[in-house]
This record gives C-alpha cells, structure tokens and sequence, in this order.
C-alpha cells in the first residue's frame, strides 16, 4: 500500500506546523493542465516540469494511460490533505509503473491547495498515488518529517471547493485502512486539459 507515511497522531502536528506562504511558480504556457472528473465535481491542477520533471512526467504518463479512471479517493483527512490515484471502488490495488526518484528540493512547497506525490518511508517510492493538500503542510516540505520531504509537482487552479468537499466528507475504517470515506469518491477521468 502506498500511504502517505507518518505516524498516527500526525496530522495534528502537521496541523500545528507553521505555514509557508511561499507558492509556487507563476503560470505559463509550458506548464500542463489535468481535468479531475469526479464524483463530487471537476479538480483542474496545473503542473510544474520545470520543477519536478521526473514526477510530472510520471503523474502524465497515468494520466494518458487511464490509471486514474475508476480510481478513488481513499484517504481523506481533513485540515491536513485528500489521498487518490491507487485503488479502485472495490478497494483493489491497481498495478503500477516503477517507482521514481524524490523530487521533494524543487523549492515548492506543501502549501493549500497543492499536488504532491505519496510515498512510503522509502523516499523513493512514489509510483501512482498523490495528494492534495487542503491546508498548509510545512511539516511535509524538505526535510520534514523524515530528512526527505514530499514532492510538490502541481496546484490546483480551479475546483478547490470541490477539494474541500471531498475533506468534509464523513470517514470510516475499513480493513487496515482508516479515514476512508464512507461514501465512495470516484475519480471518473483525468484527462489533459487545454489552457
């Protein structure tokens, strides 16, 4: 399983981390944009190649291959991020590409509203699954938590009410997995989107 790793207990200490201002790099013809159909309405993110080229190419490479599609958001904690990209309505897991280098020193930062890629204690682990972060995290920015950070690649650019949504949904536990929501939320498509 591919979880974004910290320990229980984490997200009110991230919670409590203080906050970077900082955003990331101002909008331009070269950067790509993905539509997020889903179930509780359309995500559109902007995505930074200049910045983490290996991970936004990993992240396109699902996209054109319809990985996403079917795909859920299967953890969603709120004032802390939402989850997705690894697992379908029935919770199985869905195979993935080899694992990419982290790309966590890019200079961008966990701040609301950003996309990031999912990893276990391995910093090298991210294949499919991302995040979005729905508050500041500066607890996940290089070096924190673990000397390694996670990997901010994109921002969402429109459907952060939609974001917010799905982090207002009720969760349960289910399996080994908690703050799943109790509600399916289905990614139906990611697409590339014009500009």
């Amino acid at each position: 399983m591919k979880w974004l790793m910290l320990a229980l207990g984490s997200a009110a200490l991230i919670a409590n981390a203080p906050a970077f201002a900082q955003a990331p790099a101002a909008p331009s013809a070269a950067h790509p944009s993905v539509l997020l159909k889903t179930s509780a309405g359309d995500i559109r993110v902007e995505l930074y190649p200049e910045k983490a080229p290996k991970t936004v190419a990993n992240f396109l490479d699902y996209v054109k291959s319809g990985q996403y599609s079917g795909t859920i958001f299967h953890r969603v904690i709120p004032g802390f991020m939402i989850q997705g990209g690894g697992y379908t309505q029935s919770f199985a897991e869905k195979p993935t590409r080899a694992a990419i280098p982290l790309e966590s020193r890019n200079g961008l930062k966990n701040s609301a509203g950003t996309l990031a890629m999912a990893r276990t204690s391995d910093p090298n682990s991210a294949t499919a699954q991302f995040f979005i972060n729905t508050v500041d995290n500066a607890g996940l920015d290089y070096p924190n938590p673990d000397g390694n950070g996670y990997a901010v690649f994109g921002k969402v650019t429109s459907g952060m009410d939609v974001v917010k949504k799905i982090e207002a949904t009720p969760t349960t536990t289910r399996g080994p997995m908690s703050d799943v929501p109790q509600k399916a939320i289905v990614i139906e498509s990611a697409t590339l989107a014009g500009k």
